[in-house]
């Protein structure tokens, strides 16, 4: 069975499998990886909303972690994300 295999025979939305793929190709090998929203977006050639809305979606079918991460002084930076 191809890694893929799951993914294609989900009920997942278009925009969620190529999010999937963008992260996977990413990924290290532990399935970590950082990408920002908007890097996501501008390779994909979605809006950040789209991105944001995929994300959601394989958060809730479990396919994904999600790690909030922060700069020294506190403020936002990308969240480490965790193939499932």
């Amino acid at each position: 069975m191809g890694y893929f295999e799951k993914i294609y025979q989900s009920d997942l939305s278009h925009r969620a499998r190529a999010v999937y793929m963008c992260l996977k190709d990413r990924a290290d090998r532990k399935g970590k990886c950082r990408p920002g929203i908007r890097a996501i977006a501008a390779e994909l050639h979605f809006s950040r909303s789209t991105v944001k809305r995929a994300l959601d979606e394989l958060y809730r079918a479990e396919l994904i972690s999600k790690e909030y991460r922060w700069w020294e002084n506190g403020s936002f930076t990308s969240n480490l994300y965790r193939l499932l």
